[in-house]
């Protein structure tokens, strides 16, 4: 391999003729002026004689080909592989063309490629286009994953991409792009089983039910189980809202995430919750107000006046007097729309539960992944994540000031669809939390992990925040371009975004300090949704078939006559209620799929086994 054509103090062109260059594959220029720089491919080609196209198009220019010709390459009749090599570091002056080149020993490469130990990092993947340095690897370094390409499963052959995850200290928070299908739920599951590893505690907002870790992934039977590493909960079975712990302010987020609030609700809240307020006290006296406003003031005055009630009738229409003469002034459309917001998040069960779970399992260093709708996700999380942060701030602010506080260990936030809690351009209940954890949650120790497919709909201000960016196949244009904006992707880069392949990755961070192509390793467990929906269909059919001929099996062979016969039977045996007719169509369907056989008689048409 040789550096051909005009170098600059950035980029070279290098030669060859056996050797096809590889994406990010990584070379020395061995030029003792430079004291040997290293680069990385970024760009690739390969000319032959039998490729009519003009000379002038791509990286192969007519300086190009000349310097072929001095070296000795036979334009017209060798196979020719040339790269374009952009160096890792700019050098001083040009890079001497003819100059060898060759690949790195990894003990050469090490500082850009290794930031952590496997013990202390998190193990996400293989760089790619490493598999040269595999000689030269260390013991250390070996055999810490498997790879899934092509429908095969392969042991590690490159140099394991190892995210330094106490570097967020000084470089926070993580995004994880990508579309569907592009292998961003994949990725973040490893994330989290790395996380699970190293027992950093970890909040997980799981709006797809699909973070569990129970199941083993095929082909990993060996591998590690996460069982008493993660607690699963979900909103109204396990965990709740303490109602009573709520301030005025937070009442107002939560019922703003049940429905939008007019200013004339926001004054109905801030007129009638009181501090302390459980949630029946404060349903109470929204729902009697609404009881009050409907009867009107003075059709209460004048039940009072009359008398002719029992005990229990006055002490409530006294009550309703007391309410109106101090909140008569609200609206009582206002105060109805409270009342159902109020009501619609108590029948979620968000009122019946606490986050001590929660707060037991973070401090146990697991992983807690919460479940429940989009919606009661985006309630639950500002209430949870703003008691937490707030606990964690709490003790470190009473640290530095030298006073006793309650510990509460760092944690780590996830999210998938996290454009769902901090979107661009309006406000989500969650979303001022959260950007104050993107802005200060450093200094606490707190950490986002943001996923999402539509990082053109994150809040600004949070992308902007994180440091190391996961940035899967994505398509869209516009998300390409907030990509770009927002890392060091090259326009080569970019152009390869749309046609990734599920799994792999660009790693943009401030702690490697340049952009990565990594292959994202097999993950651990598996996710519950990983059956093919037309797979389960056609198990499903199946299931059908089998159980009808298993219901049908005492009575073959079976008369067309008879069937009326039977009917009471297979609807105990099947559980199904059927028809004559819909039973004949049934029959006729399981013959064609060879599963019955059908014989015609003088008499009538019987089915029978095959």
């Amino acid at each position: 391999m040789q550096v051909v054509g005009i170098t600059t103090q950035h980029e070279v062109y290098v030669a060859s003729k056996e050797h096809k260059f590889r994406m990010n594959e990584m070379v020395v220029l061995e030029d003792e002026d430079l004291f040997d720089p290293k680069g990385e491919v970024v760009e690739t080609f390969s000319y032959n004689r039998y490729i009519p196209m003009g000379f002038d198009k791509g990286i192969v220019d007519q300086q190009v080909l000349q310097t072929l010709e001095q070296l000795g390459y036979d334009i017209g009749s060798d196979d020719i592989h040339l790269a374009k090599v952009r160096l890792f570091e700019e050098a001083i002056q040009p890079i001497q063309t003819g100059a060898s080149v060759r690949h790195p020993s990894f003990a050469e490469i090490a500082p850009l490629l290794v930031k952590a130990r496997p013990e202390d990092g998190l193990v996400l993947g293989e760089v790619k286009s490493t598999e040269y340095v595999a000689e030269t690897l260390p013991d250390e370094l070996k055999g810490l994953m498997k790879i899934r390409e092509q429908e095969q499963t392969r042991k590690q052959e490159g140099v394991p991409f190892i995210f330094d995850i106490r570097a967020m200290q000084q470089y926070p928070h993580i995004g994880v792009f990508g579309g569907s299908g592009s292998g961003k739920s994949f990725g973040l599951r490893v994330m989290l089983e790395e996380l699970m590893k190293l027992e950093i505690p970890t909040l997980v907002f799981d709006p797809h039910f699909e973070m569990n870790f129970s199941a083993k992934a095929e082909g990993q039977e060996d591998a590690p189980s996460y069982q008493s590493n993660y607690t699963v909960v979900q909103i109204g079975r396990d965990v709740g809202v303490d109602f009573s712990a709520l301030s005025t302010r937070d009442v107002e987020r939560l019922l703003q995430a049940a429905g939008s609030l007019s200013e004339s609700m926001v004054n109905v809240i801030q007129s009638l919750h009181k501090r302390k307020d459980s949630y029946q006290s404060f349903s109470d006296r929204v729902g009697n107000l609404a009881d009050a406003l409907e009867i009107g003031r003075q059709k209460v005055d004048n039940l009072l006046h009359d008398g002719g009630m029992s005990r229990e009738e006055i002490e409530r229409y006294h009550s309703y007097k007391k309410l109106l003469e101090q909140y008569g002034s609200l609206p009582l459309a206002s105060v109805k729309g409270i009342q159902w917001r109020l009501y619609r998040l108590n029948q979620a069960g968000l009122f019946q539960q606490s986050i001590r779970v929660i707060e037991e399992s973070l401090h146990r260093g697991q992983l807690v992944v919460v479940q429940g709708a989009v919606w009661l996700l985006q309630v639950f999380s500002s209430y949870v994540v703003g008691a937490l942060y707030g606990k964690r701030r709490a003790y470190k602010d009473a640290k530095l000031q030298h006073e006793q506080g309650d510990f509460f260990p760092p944690f780590v936030i996830v999210t998938d669809e996290a454009h769902n809690f901090a979107p661009k351009g309006y406000e989500a209940p969650a979303k001022p939390v959260l950007k104050e954890i993107a802005q200060e949650g450093r200094k606490y120790g707190v950490f986002l992990i943001f996923a999402t497919q539509r990082p053109t709909l994150l809040d600004e201000t949070i992308t902007a925040q994180l440091n190391s960016k996961f940035v899967f196949r994505t398509v869209r244009g516009t998300d390409i371009q907030t990509i770009k904006e927002e890392t060091d992707l090259t326009n080569e880069e970019g152009k390869r975004l749309p046609y990734l392949r599920s799994g792999d990755v660009f790693v943009s961070s401030a702690i490697m300090g340049r952009t990565m192509a990594v292959r994202i390793r097999l993950a651990h467990s598996t996710s519950p949704h990983t059956v093919n929906p037309f797979d389960e269909l056609q198990e499903r059919k199946t299931q059908g078939d089998d159980e009808l001929i298993s219901a049908l099996e005492p009575f073959l062979p079976l008369a067309e006559t008879s069937v009326m016969n039977h009917m009471d039977a297979l609807h105990k045996q099947t559980g199904k209620r059927w028809d004559v007719s819909e039973l004949k169509k049934e029959l006729e369907r399981l013959c064609d799929a060879g599963k019955l056989k059908k014989q015609k008689t003088p008499f009538a048409t019987v089915y029978d086994r095959p």
